[in-house]
């Protein structure tokens, strides 16, 4: 497959993962509502995201530089939020 295709697709996979966290910190922002949301497996992800993004940045690769800096900012909020709001 050519190296601009392998991009394409990275690129469409980082912005369908990373949009979808847009909806659920838009719901926590607007309702402060945050009990239904596992605190474990927040900061798991939120230490899985930090790890992609850093393997991003050591493979110089922009899909996943851009879509795990914007996942990871997202997943801050909803986790401020629930350690705020519980």
């Amino acid at each position: 497959m050519p190296p601009a295709y392998v991009e394409a697709l990275g690129s469409v996979a980082a912005v369908l993962t990373t949009f979808c966290w847009i909806p659920q910190a838009v719901k926590v922002i607007r309702t402060r509502e945050t009990r239904a949301i596992s605190l474990t497996t927040q900061v798991a992800l939120s230490v899985g995201v930090v790890l992609w993004l850093l393997y991003g940045i050591l493979h110089v690769s922009w899909p996943l530089i851009g879509a795990n800096a914007v996942t990871l900012v997202l997943l801050i909020v909803i986790l401020a939020m629930k350690l705020r709001h519980g």
